[in-house]
């Protein structure tokens, strides 16, 4: 009765993460549409809903088998495929499936709401200026194809789970997957018009709603309680509260650290700042969220805060266009959590940094590699980038014909 007590209460817990990383697309949605202009708020929310349909039943055509596919011993671990669809297997729904955890089923819901995640990393960084259906095609290839062989690497047991790379929650997996093609998409798609002037320097461009951001931002700090806390992958009560201090107090630490040297830098208080620290933080903790002590966690947020205030700067100087600080959070701060594995908590050694580096460098070059690819196909197929009149009307109009916000001043009689 006891172990059948555990097992239901393991798996209830899975579900409520699994819930929770679902309610994160809904922080992600509202953190680019406020940080962006209001003629571009129904693409936006439309690229977000393709982004969780579109990856929940690729997930489940063959996402799933790529990224388990059940590697034999000795194999290089590097690509396999366990076939088209979804099956429990047999005790998949018993307690001697993943050693109590949850279900099969359960195991398949979780993991496909990581999946979209790294498309929607991209969907903020491209806002404004890429053709609808470019970044739909693009979001069927890659998180289709790509952002399950590189997690079957780890995560399903392949070469860099065989040489000891470590990656609790995705750092690398999920988030630096994304950023690395965010980035790519921005350098391919170029800047918004308007965004770097004559002399090169970059100019603001305010987004329209701030308090929509700031929701988005809060939404996506309780989201990653199921996000890391479900990636304990039972309800264990030591290593589950553990992981939830740790990513809260990085989170905190890195909201703080980022307000207090953006002001030192800029002499002004920045609220999107002071948000996208606590994102760095949340990315920062997400590697090793299960390795690290409370103290530890603090160091990654704090260090993580600075790296996001030097990261966007980095990116406008470079004359790239990130709207909303995706590569920053999501690229810089996963790489940065990555690396934090080898140096705090548990795991801390040279021999370990190096590991963690060396999975760092080969995600990277696979992600860029394949992003690279997909995306310059479709830029001289379909083509990338909206006309220079679509997107100064805004994509509302150009790509949907509608308007995100009616003027209801026009229906009064």
């Amino acid at each position: 009765m006891e172990s059948t007590a555990l097992f239901t209460a393991n798996n209830v817990w899975m579900m409520i993460c699994t819930a929770l990383v679902f309610f994160m697309h809904l922080g992600f949605s509202f953190l680019e549409i406020g940080l962006t202009r209001q003629k571009n708020t129904i693409n936006i929310l439309f690229k977000n809903f393709f982004v969780i349909t579109a990856g929940l039943l690729l997930y489940a055509i063959g996402g799933f088998n790529l990224m388990y596919p059940g590697f034999e011993e000795g194999a290089t671990g590097f690509f396999k495929f366990a076939g088209f669809g979804i099956a429990a297997p047999e005790g998949g729904m018993t307690a001697a499936y993943a050693d109590g955890g949850y279900t099969w089923w359960t195991d398949f819901l979780f993991q496909g709401m990581f999946a979209a995640t790294a498309a929607t990393i991209v969907s903020g960084a491209v806002a404004e200026r890429i053709k609808l259906k470019a970044f739909m095609l693009f979001t069927v290839i890659y998180v289709g194809l790509v952002y399950p062989i590189i997690g079957s690497w780890k995560w399903g047991g392949g070469f860099l789970d065989s040489l000891g790379f470590y990656d609790f929650a995705g750092s690398t997996l999920v988030h630096s997957v994304g950023g690395w093609a965010a980035l790519v998409a921005i350098y391919l798609l170029g800047a918004r018009i308007g965004k770097f002037g004559k002399n090169g320097k970059p100019n603001a461009i305010p987004g329209h709603n701030i308090p929509f951001a700031a929701a988005g931002v809060l939404i996506l700090w309780l989201g990653w309680f199921g996000f890391n806390g479900g990636s304990v992958l039972s309800a264990d009560p030591e290593l589950t509260s553990l992981t939830l201090v740790t990513t809260c107090l990085a989170a905190a630490a890195g909201g703080v650290s980022a307000a207090i040297f953006s002001n030192i830098m800029y002499k002004n208080f920045d609220i999107t700042m002071f948000m996208n620290g606590v994102l760095g933080g949340l990315v920062g903790i997400t590697a090793g969220a299960d390795q690290m002590s409370p103290m530890d966690a603090v160091l990654i947020g704090i260090i993580a805060g600075v790296i996001i205030v030097l990261g966007v700067a980095l990116i406008d100087k470079l004359k790239l266009d990130d709207p909303v600080g995706a590569v920053a959070v999501h690229l810089i701060c996963g790489i940065w959590g990555t690396l934090a594995v080898g140096i705090f908590g548990a795991m801390a050694s040279l021999d370990q940094f190096l590991i963690q580096l060396m999975g760092v460098g080969v995600v990277g070059a696979f992600s860029v590699v394949t992003s690279g690819i997909i995306l310059l196909i479709i830029k001289y197929t379909f083509g990338l980038r909206v006309e220079a009149e679509e997107e100064l009307k805004g994509l509302d109009l150009a790509e949907h014909g509608m308007d995100a916000y009616a003027d209801f001043r026009l229906n009064q009689h």
